[in-house]
């Protein structure tokens, strides 16, 4: 990465901002955007911004919280956060300097209650468009793509997007057809106490990770498929799946009708501590999701020397880089042959050796303290030259590619 703004480059000193996402990081259902939103608003508060973090209230969450200096504000449930969000902001509509607007699927719309002044960088991790349809009925599924698209496009016309990889980039000009301004501001990585080179020792039985989330375009039904063939040829394989989700009872029902019981371990939500220990001692992490915006497992993996096989596929083609720091699945190839093709070659101790030493190497290039920084700059740019959006901070390159197309 390259054209990132050092730390004491910019100022959102007394700046008011909101941080608006679907969930925060205790949510039970929390994952890779929720760390995203949090690592962003602590240390965008850190920098002496007053940040308020909005999102839904899970049973048993206080309405009201303050963590690291961020206040929380919780409202609603999975669905009803929206309205209630809108209208909270509405009410409070001239108390931000600038609001950053995460989209699941589909955002809040906070420029439809604001001051035409306040910039809003709509966050996107991945474009959703087609895998409305896993979750919802087809009439739900199809408001939600044009919420996605249309409307959200109108909606920020006037403002910006902030995306997560240059898939994301992609996708959001290709399939959202967007045209405004758009900027990669990437996920960081937290190195784990124990990323130091230990990962990956002496060949023996394989052992496999998955940290995911339990969800339908996760595609669980395939990480079965490679395990189950696997199996056949290294039968003291293990495969642990660590995650939680509404797939939980559909993967265990599969795990058993498969006979796959003393292959594949669920664990389901673990500490973590716990993950980091099956991360660091694991042969191979796999995903098989049908698409991410970034894929942050591929890179706490790769923090401890452990490389990834993947499908070549948005986001997860960003987050690995073939036959460098893991392998993904090529064209008529199965996920079970190239698994199988990457334990060829991490039995050689010297290739095992080069992968993890380049895994660590691409992993340190992510840090949440640039990741903030580069936010840090956009917002205080927009603030002091409403809606140029930090025209004078050059992009990141990120794989190539420069943060603003």
């Amino acid at each position: 990465m390259s054209g990132c703004p050092e730390a004491g480059d910019v100022s959102v000193t007394g700046l008011r901002l909101a941080v608006v996402n679907w969930r925060d990081p205790w949510h039970p259902a929390a994952g890779g955007a929720e760390r995203y939103a949090w690592e962003l608003a602590r240390r965008l508060a850190g920098r002496g911004a007053r940040v308020r973090y909005v999102t839904c209230r899970a049973p048993g969450q206080r309405r009201r919280d303050r963590v690291e200096d961020v206040e929380f504000v919780r409202l609603g449930g999975r669905f009803t956060v929206y309205p209630l969000v809108l209208l909270w902001m509405l009410v409070r509509r001239r108390s931000f300097d600038a609001v950053v607007d995460c989209q699941n699927g589909i955002p809040f719309f906070s420029p439809w209650v604001l001051p035409r002044r306040v910039p809003v960088f709509c966050v996107i991790h991945h474009v959703h468009d087609m895998q409305f349809g896993l979750y919802f009925p087809s009439w739900l599924a199809w408001l939600g793509q044009k919420l996605e698209g249309p409307v959200s496009r109108w909606t920020y016309r006037r403002h910006a997007y902030a995306v997560v990889s240059p898939s994301t980039l992609r996708a959001v000009r290709e399939r959202l057809a967007w045209t405004g301004p758009a900027y990669v501001v990437p996920n960081g990585c937290t190195p784990p106490a124990s990323a130091d080179g230990s990962a990956l020792g002496p060949v023996g039985d394989p052992e496999l990770v998955c940290v995911t989330r339990l969800v339908p375009h996760k595609r669980l039904d395939l990480l079965l498929d490679l395990a189950e063939r696997l199996a056949g040829r290294h039968p003291g394989l293990t495969l642990h799946v660590v995650g939680d989700g509404p797939e939980a009872p559909a993967l265990a029902e599969g795990i058993g009708r498969r006979g796959l019981g003393g292959t594949v371990i669920a664990h389901g939500y673990v500490a973590e501590g716990v993950k980091t220990a099956l991360l660091a001692r694991a042969d191979l992490h796999l995903s098989t999701s049908e698409g991410e915006g970034w894929g942050l497992s591929v890179i706490e993996a790769a923090a401890l020397g452990v490389p990834t096989v993947a499908r070549d596929v948005d986001g997860l083609r960003d987050a690995v880089r073939d036959g460098v720091t893991g392998w993904l699945t090529g064209a008529g190839e199965g996920a079970a042959d190239t698994a199988e093709r990457a334990l060829k070659e991490l039995a050689d101790p010297a290739r095992r050796a080069e992968v993890a030493a380049a895994c660590r190497a691409w992993a340190a290039e992510f840090d949440w303290e640039r990741t903030a920084a580069r936010m840090a700059g956009l917002l205080a740019a927009s603030v002091r030259d409403v809606h140029r959006y930090g025209d004078e901070h050059p992009g990141w390159t990120l794989s190539g590619h420069r943060g603003r197309a």
